[in-house]
């Protein structure tokens, strides 16, 4: 049996799943009898059914299951959660054979699922398309093995190098560097993460909502970085359009949707372990370029994104810089985007 080309259906159907079940991680299944699938299902939203019971429930013969190989690209869960265990599923239903294509890093499972089958006498075959699988999930697996969210720096810099103009005092708006199309690409990049981050001029200058507009799907919760409490409450993050945590090194407060979180320094790592501890998997840095340029200098990043737009300003704040070569370039309308890849 071609292990591999139903392995690449689960990731396919995993996939589906993006920005809708974090903080779970995105999950496919395929059951397989004879050669030829009968069932496929996946996590499609957090707190609801994992990707082994919808392809359950999608095997309209039951009987067929009793048997069956069954595929998934994550280890069946092994514990109650928000549902059931879904190892426990797949010995009741009498399965021959479960292909994991990775094993869960989670303390909750990390190789229980994999025990439970097998002392139950399914045989279990692990590492199918393994890095793929993990690829995936690469949030969830830096999360559970990093203690910290993943993490994404993304900006928007001009051929000449620089990331916005200069400012004078009161001089507020955005100075667009990319093309209107590329703003619907960045849109859905949010809609994909559980945070988007940034710094107190960003909110000074450009007045950011820093949700999705331009793309179906959920807006993230969004971080700000203001030492001093500087901003003032009619900025457009403070509207109700999604949660909103201000750090900060005054106070400890929540109104509504906005919750200021005292810590002792606004360091990235201070940061990230706050995050951390709320369960935030991943965060989307967006600016300004001082805020960029300390994760990139704490080496607290997994990957870039870099758009380059056709404008010159020949002055002004001049963009981060990574000392590393773009592991891909990508032609997007009128602009170029590069990424880099810490590892």
């Amino acid at each position: 049996m071609n292990h591999a080309q139903f392995m690449q259906r689960c990731l396919y159907l995993a996939q589906l799943g993006e920005g809708y079940v974090a903080p779970n991680p995105m999950v496919g299944c395929v059951i397989v009898k004879d050669g030829k699938i009968i069932g496929e299902g996946y996590h499609k939203i957090v707190g609801e059914a994992h990707a082994e019971v919808n392809a359950v429930d999608s095997v309209r013969d039951k009987s067929l299951l009793a048997g069956s190989t069954v595929y998934v690209s994550l280890e069946p869960c092994s514990h109650f959660g928000k549902t059931p265990p879904c190892a426990d599923l797949l010995i009741q239903l009498r399965v021959k054979q479960v292909v994991i294509g990775c094993t869960d890093s989670n303390p909750k499972v990390a190789g229980k699922g994999i025990e439970k089958l097998q002392r139950s006498g399914i045989e279990v075959i692990t590492g199918v398309l393994e890095e793929e699988c993990k690829r995936l999930n690469k949030r969830f697996f830096t999360f559970h093995e990093k203690q910290r969210p993943y993490v994404i720096l993304k900006w928007a810099q001009t051929l000449d190098g620089f990331l916005d103009r200069s400012r004078k005092m009161n001089d507020t708006g955005v100075n667009w560097i990319s093309a209107p199309e590329t703003k619907v690409l960045v849109h859905k990049w949010r809609s994909q993460e559980q945070a988007i981050l940034v710094g107190r001029n960003t909110i000074l200058h450009d007045n950011p909502s820093l949700t999705v507009r331009e793309f179906h799907g959920k807006n993230p919760t969004r971080i700000v970085i203001d030492s001093q409490l500087q901003l003032k409450n009619d900025m457009n993050i403070f509207s109700k359009d999604a949660p909103t945590i201000i750090f900060n090194r005054i106070k400890n407060h929540v109104n509504n949707n906005v919750e200021w979180v005292k810590i002792p320094e606004t360091s990235t790592s201070n940061i990230l372990s706050e995050l951390y501890h709320r369960g935030i998997q991943s965060v989307f840095v967006e600016g300004g370029s001082r805020t960029l340029q300390y994760f990139i200098v704490d080496n607290l990043w997994d990957e870039a994104r870099v758009i380059v737009g056709k404008k010159n300003f020949e002055e002004g704040v001049k963009a981060p810089v990574i000392s590393k070569v773009p592991s891909d370039t990508q032609p997007f309308g009128e602009d170029n985007i590069y990424y880099y890849y810490r590892k």
